[in-house]
């Protein structure tokens, strides 16, 4: 268990067995939390125990690489994580907001073939701690951002590697660490968490953390192809997935919204955008059309501008709010996944593409 896992309480206990003082623990964390330091920066505690801290109970946030883009208003970092996984965080700064993207697993099992992370598997799940810990690397990264950004982080979003639903109890436990007052308090209106439809992930959701945001990767809007797009829908078929939406959101009193990768020639046709606009009238839900990114390899490529404007359009005039997500970070592989593969050697699509094309 890394020292990001650790309660205020756990903290005091294992500090107490040290021979420290109680208070010494709200000094370490609050220099882990509400200022994001690492321990040779925590000058208000002795030497000695920050030594200590750094061998017995290490951060485990290794930063192995970090790319910029978009005039330095993005930064991707692949961190290694508890001394083991390996993950994607991407900050993006805008004029009046910064949201980091966290990933939530390392892989996923999910198995969406237009999505890089999807064609790893799933590797493994982060700890709650370990999530939590991506944002306080993330909150170290937005005073980097340049100046016309906020120049702290406002947002988080579990968009990154992973299905974040089908590690709910790490998700969930990270939840409560971001929003601890007395540590980096975000307020959960702030947090956003997205699934390709795992439903019995939705409604407990809807109990355990009411304001936090819910985000439905749908990308298809009849069953046979949202088969082939996202395996999942075999487990929870649209009728499931729609039925978890509107309980959420008549328990939460709040908008879901709709996550739709424009895939050229697959997903991107009128009957789609008809289908869609009906299933978002009924949820009362935000639709975001999201450029697929080029992924090196890939049988499929994103949508073209035109075709996004008339998918759009077709939303629009059925009485949607629609918006196409701004495309950031495509030069430093911002989509999730990418730089993961590239560091560990690159993905095998040719022998992916043959499998698919057999069966």
């Amino acid at each position: 268990m890394g020292v990001y896992d650790l309660s205020i309480e756990q903290l005091t206990e294992r500090l107490v067995s040290w021979g420290e003082p109680a208070f010494r623990a709200r000094q370490v964390h609050d220099g882990l939390w509400r200022r994001a330091a690492v321990y040779e920066e925590m000058t208000d505690v002795p030497a000695a125990l920050r030594q200590r801290l750094a061998a017995e109970l290490p951060l485990g946030v290794e930063l192995l690489e970090e790319r910029e883009a978009d005039g330095g208003r993005t930064r991707k970092g692949l961190l290694r994580l508890g001394g083991r996984h390996v993950v994607e965080t991407v900050v993006i700064g805008y004029r009046d907001r910064v949201t980091v993207c966290i990933s939530s697993q390392v892989g996923c099992a999910m198995g969406c073939g237009f999505c890089a992370t999807g064609q790893m598997g799933l590797l493994g799940n982060l700890t709650a701690g370990e999530i939590a810990a991506e944002v306080v690397w993330a909150r170290r990264a937005a005073v980097r951002l340049p100046g016309f950004t906020p120049g702290r982080l406002t947002n988080v979003v579990f968009m990154g590697m992973g299905e974040p639903l089908s590690n709910y109890r790490h998700v969930s436990g990270a939840i409560v660490r971001l929003t601890d007052p007395r540590g980096i308090g975000l307020g959960a209106r702030h947090l956003t968490v997205s699934t390709v439809g795992v439903v019995p992930g939705i409604r407990r959701l809807a109990v355990d953390h009411p304001q936090v945001g819910l985000a439905v990767s749908l990308h298809a809007a009849d069953d046979a192809l949202r088969d082939e797009l996202v395996p999942a829908n075999r487990l929870w078929p649209l009728a499931a997935v729609e039925g978890a939406v509107a309980a959420w959101r008549d328990a939460t009193h709040r908008r879901p919204s709709i996550e739709w990768a424009m895939i050229q020639g697959v997903n991107d046709d009128d009957r789609q955008a008809s289908l869609l606009a009906r299933i978002a009238l009924r949820l009362r839900a935000h639709v975001n059309l999201i450029p697929m990114n080029p992924i090196p390899g890939s049988p499929w490529r994103g949508s073209d501008p035109a075709r996004i404007e008339g998918f759009s359009s077709t939303l629009r005039r059925a009485g949607v709010n629609a918006t196409v997500r701004d495309t950031r970070g495509r030069e430093i592989e911002a989509a999730c996944g990418q730089l993961k593969w590239e560091f560990e050697g690159g993905p095998e699509w040719n022998r992916i593409s043959a499998t698919r094309s057999a069966t």
